[in-house]
Order: C-alpha cells, then sequence, then structure tokens
C-alpha cells in the first residue's frame, strides 16, 4: 500500500502542475473560461481525494501513523522528528492541500469573470503544490526520508 501511495504522488504533482499550468495561461492570454478548462482542477481534485483515502488506508494500519497521534501528547512523539511527522504535519499539510484543491475546483463553477476564475483557480492549486511540496517525506528530509520511487 506504501508504494501505491508513494508512486500515486507523482500523479498528483503532475496534475497539479497541469492545473497551474493551464490556468496561468488561461489568465494570461485572457482567455474563456471553457469545460476543458474545467477538467484540470477535476482531475488534480480526484487524484488528490483518491491519495487522501490511501494515506488514510496507510495512517489506520501502519505503526507510524494513528498509534503515534494517540500519543502526541506525550514527549517521545514530539521529540521525534519521524513520528511527529508522520502523526502530526504530513497529516494535517496533506488534508490542508486536498482543501485548497477543492476551492480551486469549486471556483469553476461560479459566475465570476474568467480571468478572475482562472487567477483564483491558479492561486489556490499553486497554494495546495507548495504545501504538498512542503509535506512530502523527500529523500534529502533526513529523519522522514522515503525513496523517490518505490522499490529503488
Amino acid at each position: 500500500m506504501i508504494h501505491t501511495h508513494n508512486l500515486f504522488r507523482w500523479i498528483v504533482l503532475i496534475l497539479a502542475l497541469l492545473t497551474i499550468i493551464k490556468s496561468f495561461s488561461g489568465m494570461r492570454n485572457n482567455k474563456d473560461f471553457g469545460a476543458s478548462d474545467r477538467k484540470w482542477p477535476l482531475l488534480f481534485m480526484i487524484a488528490m481525494d483518491i491519495q487522501l483515502l490511501l494515506g488514510l488506508m496507510l495512517y489506520f494500519t501502519r505503526p507510524l501513523g494513528f498509534q503515534n497521534f494517540q500519543n502526541i501528547g506525550t514527549a517521545n512523539v514530539m521529540a521525534n522528528a519521524a513520528f511527529r511527522f508522520s502523526a502530526l504535519e504530513h497529516p494535517v499539510g496533506m488534508i490542508i492541500a486536498i482543501v485548497l484543491a477543492h476551492i480551486a475546483f469549486r471556483l469553476t463553477k461560479q459566475a465570476i469573470d474568467h480571468r478572475t476564475k482562472f487567477k483564483k483557480i491558479f492561486i489556490y492549486s499553486l497554494l495546495s503544490l507548495i504545501l504538498m511540496l512542503a509535506t512530502i517525506p523527500w529523500p534529502f528530509r533526513e529523519a522522514i526520508a522515503r525513496p523517490l520511487f518505490p522499490g529503488m
């Protein structure tokens, strides 16, 4: 399951980038917002929701997740970077990123001018991506490092 969660992050990150690029392009070129422009925030949001479900399954079945959250008030969990990251920092950061992705998609339904719609989708998607990048256990993060690709 952790390999699926690890691999699926790349799909989420690619869809985030495509949403950001598409919305920036629409905003910059003063384009009308059409049905094809709505699909990128939708795909990004769906991918984030799937990743959330995978993450929740891991959170409640792996030892570094919920078990550490239950003991979050104890000094050993908050003092240990790996425990704190898996019990609190990663889940909270990613849930906020998911909320931002949902807001970006919700903006595609609002009756606002096209340029403003592209701009708001761009901003919320970019904030979501930044938060994801900050809370992913990258290989260069010592205490919480995970490989870029599973099995490597």
